[in-house]
């Protein structure tokens, strides 16, 4: 049972209570510098091993009540704080953006869609990632694992190109789990070479995570940045998992729910194997083989002797989209909204050496805050250049979370009660499902909120994008990306 924590003293906060709320909101002059000052004392840095699910709803995982079986993410959650207002944007490569950088991703113009493959632009080389503050600290080992969905004009957008040092996985969002295919060619790749293999793609990124932790666990320190495609469309899982659900092979199978997205890659055959009888069965089944994935890197972590000096982050990069099987229940909304099924999700960090275990972190955190986090956990000073704050603090018990506003897009700001959407307002402390707006509240709410809402123009910025020409052959065989250089920073 994951205890909670509300306006309440805790054992584990040294009497600062953890959900009380004041206005802060990131920007470029230094968003969390106060309040982020603070890293993990000089102690041995951590190996950071993030974990991304791909659609995961509310109501997708055990320790929230759903059918679906998901037993270590669970016992991730158990000993983790729960990060129970952790928003995201209603989208896959936004979200992907801002981790990595630490910036509200309209500031580069990574907003409005994901980045699909016939873009030209994607995560810009100027910004530094995660991954390349982390190798001024010492990590020499960068790798990223799974779905990268950052730009495939060019190498420019590479992996490689933002700080890792290794990676395995695809550029595209929605590959075909057995064929990992997208458009009829080959999206499956290490560094930049294609690979060709056997396998499902979700078991394939989870052998790869194993191997790289066992590869560097006697070194110091490492970094994972682990994107799953799962549970993503297209609908497709192992035939032991559905069978584990009930499935029944002489039954009707679910429909295809990408069926636009097949005739658009004129592949037939795209997305059809591993169906079940549902696609709520399908999709079980799919998240509870990522599921096994995560406990097979936990596991790593342990029999590596790695446990208690490991940061490991969990979360979804939106909310779900029922019509692929997900659900968001009792919240309000999906994918693609900014109702809080869209944007709130499940979320957790597990650092036995630092952080508390079993316990519930109530106040608003954002996916902007992971690098901040992140670098501080590190060992190094959280970058002034960001619109997240350094977490560490406050789920060590050693500070007081500030009351802060995070912004959503341009027409939705949180905070810790309150939700301003479209112009309308909720409480969300005491209608969290979003049911019905608020007709009064104090004038200096909804001032500080409005306030919040107004800086959202002046800080969208553009795109960058590749200055190739448009590819004569479109798309490239096996996604062989051409060559570009990134300009001097």
């Amino acid at each position: 049972m994951v205890k909670r924590l509300r306006v309440r003293f805790s054992k584990w906060a040294f009497g600062l209570r953890i959900g009380y709320s004041v206005a802060i909101l990131g920007c470029f002059l230094g968003a969390g510098s106060k309040v982020s000052a603070e890293t993990n004392g000089g102690s041995q840095p951590p190996h950071i091993v993030h974990i991304i699910a791909d659609d995961l709803g509310w109501n997708d995982v055990g320790f929230h009540g759903s059918d679906i079986r998901t037993p270590n993410i669970d016992r991730l959650a158990r000993e983790s704080v729960v990060l129970d207002r952790f928003y995201v944007t209603p989208i896959c490569s936004p979200t992907r953006a801002g981790v990595l950088t630490g910036l509200y991703p309209f500031r580069f113009g990574i907003w409005g869609g994901v980045v699909s493959p016939t873009k030209k632009h994607g995560l810009p080389s100027e910004l530094e990632t995660i991954p390349e503050h982390l190798a001024k600290l010492g990590y020499d080992h960068r790798a990223m694992f799974g779905k990268w969905h950052l730009g495939l004009a060019s190498t420019l957008f590479h992996p490689l190109r933002h700080g890792m040092t290794e990676f395995y996985g695809h550029y595209n969002g929605a590959i075909d789990y057995f064929s990992r295919e997208r458009f009829g060619q080959l999206d499956w790749h290490r560094n930049h070479d294609s690979v060709h293999e056997e396998g499902y793609s979700t078991e394939l990124v989870g052998n790869a995570v194993v191997e790289f932790i066992d590869r560097h666990a006697g070194q110091q320190p490492l970094y994972a940045y682990v994107a799953f495609n799962a549970p993503h469309s297209p609908l497709q899982a192992l035939r032991s998992d559905l069978d584990d659900y009930g499935f029944d092979p002489t039954g009707k199978l679910a429909p295809n729910t990408d069926r636009k997205i097949a005739k658009r890659e004129n592949a037939s055959d795209y997305g059809k194997r591993g169906k079940g009888n549902s696609i709520r069965q399908t999709f079980a089944a799919m998240t509870t083989a990522m599921d096994r994935q995560i406990g097979r890197i936990l596991d790593a972590i342990d029999r590596n002797g790695m446990r208690e000096n490991t940061l490991v982050v969990f979360h979804s990069d939106n909310g779900a989209d029922p019509k692929h099987g997900g659900s968001n229940e009792p919240l309000r909304g999906n994918k693609f909204t900014t109702w809080e099924g869209g944007v709130r999700v499940v979320a957790m960090m597990r650092w036995p050496g630092e952080f508390p275990a079993g316990v519930t972190y109530e106040s608003v955190a954002s996916y902007v805050d992971l690098l901040p986090t992140m670098v501080a956990a590190a060992g190094g000073q959280p970058p002034e250049r960001t619109d997240g704050v350094n977490l560490l603090p406050f789920l060590s018990g050693k500070a007081a979370p500030p009351e802060r506003t995070i912004l959503l897009d341009g027409e939705t700001v949180v905070s810790d009660r309150w939700k301003l959407k479209a112009g309308e307002l909720f409480d969300l402390k005491n209608d969290p499902n979003e049911t019905t707006p608020v007709e009064l509240a104090e004038k200096k709410v909804r001032s500080r909120l409005d306030q919040a809402l107004q800086r959202y123009p002046s800080l969208v910025g553009p795109a960058v994008e590749s200055q190739l020409p448009d590819p004569e052959v479109w798309p490239p065989r096996e996604w062989k990306l051409p060559e570009e250089e990134p300009a001097a920073r």
